[in-house]
């Protein structure tokens, strides 16, 4: 049993002092609240003694029994720990993102600067109520960005998110006992309108219109992994013979600086090749070190998105005739999930495929691409009401 008790203050000499001074301050007019007669004492998880004063018997035994229960049943938070300013622990969870590349820390660290901290760094998270936050992701939908222009929603889901992680920390460091950044309607992701779903044939113009990075738009378009990873690519992943390309790293740009780390999510993964494709690697890898870059840029080393984008992909956009798409090199990332789902994938190999961190985020994205199957349902109920049908109009034997 958690230790936690009840001391009578009448005969200490601080609360007799502490009663001469409220009667002279209410004899000259004061409406201060007299001092508590009782105290109630406990001892944290820390060891640390805790007390709390209350102006009657009942509220403190009360108060007895609730710190006892959270005691013994370990949801106790310490009342002063919650006081502690949102910008604290907002510090404390950016400090102890370990699994986290140093892009996506550095995109955490902006959104906190940014929408976060200013909004809610001298709050204290105790205080912070889920009504609080659902009127500042209304600011948000307001707010302007950087060029002035709304933002967007997945921005919004973004800070929405960073928040999320700093109450988490609350929670788990005993601040909090839950996080009021819970269950909160966004505004509709604007992606849904962005996808672009390429044919084979279309995938295969813009990769002969690419010229010299033919093969690098194929690998895009059939494998749907991300630029980062595609530019990371090593001659020695390359596995010709079980037609798979390892994805293990990937290139951050980090201020103009390409910076080789982890993949997205760390999710290490192989990925597919079509036959007649994987054939035409080969020449790429022939008489190679496994440590060379499988694809580079024109003078050597790591391809630049920019560079890439202005010189060839953009060119053979529109010598494929496809301008009116918007094709971008990440956007082949959709092409190649929709072209794996026609072929008949299934959610789970879609899913390690482009690396998602679960299935349940590789439906959100393409699961109007599979086929709903509504119609076998029906089917089949069909029969089943039929054979019924039938066997009602049919006289028992007798």
């Amino acid at each position: 049993m958690a230790r936690v008790w009840i001391e009578d203050r009448e005969n200490h000499a601080d609360y007799q002092a502490a009663m001469e001074k409220w009667k002279a301050d209410k004899k000259a007019g004061g409406k201060r609240r007299p001092p508590g007669r009782w105290r109630v004492r406990w001892y944290g998880p820390d060891g640390k003694p805790k007390a709390k004063t209350f102006g009657t018997l009942p509220r403190a035994e009360a108060e007895q029994q609730a710190l006892t229960g959270r005691l013994d049943k370990g949801s106790y938070r310490d009342p002063q720990s919650s006081k502690a300013a949102l910008s604290v622990v907002a510090e404390e969870w950016h400090g102890s993102l370990r699994k986290q590349g140093r892009r996506t820390k550095d995109d955490y660290r902006e959104l906190l600067d940014l929408y976060v901290i200013p909004k809610w760094g001298d709050w204290q998270v105790g205080s912070i109520q889920w009504v609080d936050v659902s009127g500042w992701v209304n600011e948000l939908c307001s707010q302007p960005g950087k060029a002035g222009k709304p933002l967007s929603p997945s921005r919004i889901a973004k800070t929405y998110y960073v928040l999320s992680g700093v109450m988490k920390h609350a929670v788990r460091t005993h601040r909090i006992a839950a996080s009021p950044v819970n269950n909160h309607d966004l505004p509709r992701s604007d992606d849904d309108g962005e996808h672009v779903y390429l044919s084979h044939e279309q995938l295969e113009q813009l990769a002969d219109a690419a010229g010299r990075y033919r093969t690098f738009v194929l690998v895009l378009g059939y494998t749907g992994i991300r630029w980062g990873e595609a530019i990371a690519i090593k001659v020695g992943r390359l596995q010709l013979q079980d037609r798979r390309i390892r994805i293990v790293q990937a290139y951050s740009d980090i201020d103009g600086l390409l910076e080789l780390g982890p993949v997205k999510n760390h999710e290490k993964r192989s990925v597919p090749l079509p036959r007649s494709f994987a054939a035409e690697l080969a020449p790429l890898a022939h008489g190679r070190s496994r440590e060379d870059l499988l694809f580079t840029a024109p003078e050597g080393g790591p391809m630049r998105y920019p560079n890439f984008r202005r010189r060839d992909f953009d060119k053979a956009v529109s010598a494929a005739g496809l301008d009116d798409l918007r094709v971008t090199p990440h956007k082949l990332r959709h092409t190649a999930a929709s072209l794996a789902i026609r072929a008949g994938a299934d959610v789970k190999v879609v899913q390690t495929m482009l690396g998602h961190k679960s299935a349940a985020m590789t439906l959100d994205v393409y699961g109007h691409l599979w086929p709903d199957r509504l119609d076998e349902v029906a089917d089949a109920l069909d029969i089943g009401r039929s054979a019924a049908l039938e066997a009602l109009r049919t006289p028992p034997f007798s």
